[in-house]
């Protein structure tokens, strides 16, 4: 309007159009035309003070008045924008449609022209345009809830967890202790049920929890949160860093959800996380029942009438929550998991490995194989072994137990028997002592049940309580000797003098 002023402006002055136009950088055309709409006004310059550029407007640009015999039906706009959201619905469609049941309604370009305007006036929530069944948008709000601990009167934080289905924006909310891995994919698994199916694509923002590394290119997602997607078959796609209107439908999901949820939730008091959440789920469910001015119907009808029948199935069973870990197995052929030790085959000594952990189970996976399985385990420091992942050599030496060793031991004599415990209850652990007492009792194989007695005999007269000692004697013979009587001692008696006992 201020360069329409100004054309009026200069012809007032007597400069000639093409002149106003080269002036002012319009056409001639537009120039003159401005000119022309003054006349048939009746406006000349100066224009007539007061008069505003919208008073102005409305007197150039007359709207054309239409009669009754020219009007044309007006197609309902906010059917046109719902069933848009249907899969391979597109304008051209819904035109031919409408020029099927109105043969005189407006041709196909002035229909999208007159849906596209119609359009630019909605909310931003509805701006978007999305296919029913394509996409659910998933983000935590900023503003958190309180719950009161009724033993102690603390009062606890709880996180408001929104997800929001982009083409009907049917929303999801419930509250959470934390914004942690295991939060994360439970409010997942719960907004999945709540839908009753599953979206193409899960929209998130780039949470640490479900993105280990934001990328604008290729960001990298959590395994866990990975898996999850894979068991319910969809697609997690982060919003790109610092582009909020990648995810402009759960913002203003999220900013409903304040409004709805939180401010209304406001004056109560709550004890529970449990109690919390069933009275946002209350609350969820009259934001869902509410109908929208601009579309004329509620989240819920539009969601049965549009998005229901797109979605996905669910899967047979929901998905466990299993953290992933990534280890590099120990020379002693275990990974360590939340301070116990799992075993794995020895063949994958100091290669990295991935654990799966639940809250039951530890399973290692290496190249994408699962190559071991455990019970889990809460003895801190403690090792869980499966006797297949051991070397034969170890294997053989894991056979050994004190129950058998005794029982072995036994089995040869009175003497070795007491041998055997002698070494067994000396050691802070019995388990230093196997070798030595698996060493001797293997002797027997060599010199006979009976020599191994006399030999295990003189060893403990003499204090020897190793394996060495006991093979010494066999080899020297020592078992077959009579042991040392008092007559046999030296002539002087004297403390610096040892005796034969003291070399054996």
């Amino acid at each position: 309007m201020r360069k329409i002023r100004d054309v009026l402006r200069l012809s007032a002055a007597g400069m000639s159009k093409r002149k106003i136009a080269a002036s002012l950088g319009v056409s001639a055309t537009a120039a003159g035309e401005c000119i022309r709409r003054a006349r048939r006004a009746g406006l000349s310059w100066p224009v007539p003070e007061g008069l505003t550029d919208e008073a102005l407007e409305a007197r150039l640009y007359r709207p054309p008045t239409v009669g009754a015999k020219n009007r044309r039906p007006q197609p309902d706009w906010a059917a046109v924008h719902r069933e848009l959201r249907r899969p391979g619905v597109t304008l051209q469609l819904l035109w031919e449609e409408h020029r099927a049941a109105y043969p005189d309604g407006y041709g196909y370009s002035r229909y999208c022209e007159l849906y596209g305007a119609w359009a630019a006036r909605l909310s931003p929530t509805m701006r978007q345009s999305h296919v029913a069944g394509e996409r659910m948008f998933v983000d935590y709000a900023g503003t958190t809830l309180e719950v009161m601990d009724g033993s102690t009167g603390e009062v606890l934080i709880a996180q408001l967890f929104v997800a929001s289905l982009g083409a009907t924006s049917y929303t999801y909310a419930e509250a959470t202790w934390t914004q942690g891995l295991s939060d994360w994919i439970g409010s997942h698994t719960r907004a999945f049920a709540f839908i009753g199916g599953v979206t193409a694509v899960v929209v998130s923002d780039n949470l640490r929890s479900g993105v280990t590394k934001a990328c604008f290119y290729e960001p990298a997602i959590n395994r866990t949160y990975a898996e999850m997607a894979a068991h319910y078959n969809t697609a997690i796609v982060p919003a790109r860093p610092y582009r909020a209107r990648d995810k402009a439908k759960v913002e203003v999901a999220v900013q409903i959800a304040t409004r709805f949820i939180v401010a209304k939730l406001r004056n109560r008091q709550f004890f529970s996380l449990s109690a919390l959440n069933v009275a946002i789920a209350e609350l969820v469910a009259q934001l869902n029942n509410r109908v929208s001015r601009h579309l004329g119907a509620s989240r819920r009808a539009l969601f049965d009438e549009i998005e229901r029948a797109a979605l996905k199935p669910l899967p047979a069973e929901p998905y466990v929550f299993a953290e992933w870990k990534e280890c590099r197995v120990g020379l002693d052929y275990h990974v360590e998991i939340e301070k116990h030790y799992y075993s794995v085959p020895h063949q994958l000594l100091r290669e990295k490995v991935w654990a799966r952990i639940t809250a039951r189970t530890i399973e290692v996976f290496h190249c994408g194989k699962r190559v071991a399985a455990h019970v889990r385990s809460s003895s801190d420091r403690k090792h869980t072994t499966v006797r297949e992942h051991m070397p034969s050599s170890h294997r053989r030496y894991a056979d050994w137990t004190p129950e058998r060793l005794r029982r072995s031991a036994a089995e040869i004599g009175r003497r070795t028997s007491a041998l055997i415990a002698t070494i067994l209850r000396e050691r802070t652990h019995p388990e230093q002592g196997f070798r030595a007492c698996v060493g001797i009792l293997r002797l027997a194989k060599t010199y006979g049940h009976e020599r191994l007695e006399a030999a295990c005999g003189r060893a403990l007269e003499i204090g020897a309580r190793s394996y060495s000692s006991v093979n010494s004697i066999l080899k020297n013979n020592l078992d077959r000797q009579q042991p040392a009587t008092p007559t046999d001692g030296p002539a002087i008696e004297h403390d610096n003098i040892r005796g034969p006992t003291y070399f054996h």
